[in-house]
């Protein structure tokens, strides 16, 4: 794509993330490519490569059940694999868009693989820390099963408030949805999962 291009799906979420803070993209990564996604995550986690997920950033963090329980596996765009090449360059697409039509100032970003079990979920919470506000969008790609079912639990809430009033946004983890949300603006949960729930979760992020 070229700088002069209009990208159709770039320009709703830009709308959306002006309009309400939250976007959801249904149609970011086609079913192949979440195909194969998901295989590079399974493959992986039956390998023993991902970590019990903990709280805060690497200066303060600590794992604590009662507030996050999924498994993660942080990626590294230097080493990615065929998958996660595919995962950075249309990441990398966008945040070019996004600083050459927005002016964001995206510098850098950080991204996971992430599975809760059955019976697993964490807490509301915002994406930002005390000492560390670089978080300036977050983005969770869902790689689960086709026909993700309601019962099966796992849904991402976001509290949003408008005049003082606040509601809640339920987003069902569909195969292939893309969330995007400001870091420092929405609280959010993941509703306890009755079935595995697989994403990748990661933050665009300022100097």
């Amino acid at each position: 794509m070229s700088d002069s291009e209009i990208n159709p799906l770039y320009e709703q979420i830009i709308d959306d993330l002006m309009r309400q803070k939250f976007s959801i993209a249904d149609h970011f990564f086609s079913p192949e490519e979440v195909a194969t996604l998901r295989k590079s995550l399974l493959e992986k986690f039956e390998e023993d490569h991902f970590k019990k997920s903990a709280i805060g950033n690497q200066a303060n963090e600590q794992i604590v059940d009662a507030i996050r329980g999924d498994f993660i596996l942080w990626l590294n765009e230097e080493g990615a694999n065929e998958a996660e090449k595919l995962y950075f360059d249309r990441i990398n697409d966008f945040v070019h868009y996004l600083n050459r039509t927005c002016f964001l100032g995206i510098q850098d970003k950080e991204f996971h693989y992430a599975l809760y079990p059955e019976g697993t979920f964490y807490k509301r919470h915002l994406d930002t820390f005390q000492n560390d506000s670089r978080r300036k969008l977050s983005m969770v790609c869902y790689l689960n099963e086709e026909h993700w079912q309601i019962d099966f639990g796992g849904e991402l809430t976001i509290y949003i408030k408008e005049n003082g009033v606040e509601s809640e946004r339920n987003i069902v983890p569909e195969q292939g949805r893309m969330v995007i949300f400001e870091s420092q603006e929405l609280e959010h949960e993941v509703k306890p999962v009755k079935q595995p729930r697989l994403s990748i979760t990661g933050w665009l992020k300022t100097r």
